[in-house]
């Protein structure tokens, strides 16, 4: 039986519970469901590419050091092959090669999502008019989110076989119908 929403929520939520990461997992839940309809094969890998994004990190604020070996257990535990190789993609310092959409798109939003929501954490109108250059113009400050991986996100993109401009746009367009509950709406109010 596949893996539902409400088995993943909980195995997240039994490892992890600060608010930051859990919205982060919510986050890339969201550019993974509409990565799916754009560079997967449709509504029939929305669950699927949704769910990976979902526990991509469940294991992260337990086990840094580990991450992300015991979601990859369970989600292999759980006949979740697919999934469990595209997390264990993800985790960059173990130079797994992608074998599939799913493993591209997985690295190409991880990052950039959450570089996203950085932006938009520091502009009054938030997402709501946050355009690629205003991103890459961030990208370019070392000082702004240091810990988001610039290499990962050129990476990732480049995985896809796509050009920056319009998968920021991409990402961007994915996590705005969701900018109230991922509290994307800007220092602005």
């Amino acid at each position: 039986m596949p893996l539902t929403r409400d088995d993943a929520l909980q195995q997240l939520h039994a490892w992890t519970d600060d608010p930051s990461l859990l919205k982060h997992a919510r986050t890339v839940e969201c550019a993974m469901r509409a990565a799916a309809l754009v560079y997967g094969r449709g509504e029939e890998d929305v669950e699927l590419w949704g769910l990976t994004g979902l526990v991509h990190d469940a294991d992260y604020q337990r086990w840094p050091e580990d991450h992300p070996r015991k979601t990859v257990d369970w989600l292999e535990e759980q006949g979740e092959a697919e999934m469990a190789y595209a997390v264990s993609v993800h985790q960059r310092l173990w130079g797994l090669e992608p074998k599939s959409s799913l493993d591209r798109a997985l690295v190409a939003c991880d990052e950039l999502s959450g570089f996203v929501v950085a932006c938009c954490l520091v502009r009054p109108d938030g997402i709501a008019t946050l355009a690629p250059k205003s991103v890459k113009k961030k990208l370019k400050d070392k000082s702004f989110a240091a810990k988001v991986d610039r290499d990962i996100i050129r990476m990732g993109i480049e995985w896809l076989g796509v050009e920056p401009d319009p998968h920021i746009q991409f990402v961007i367009d994915a996590l705005r119908p969701h900018a109230q509950e991922l509290e994307l709406t800007g220092t602005g109010g």
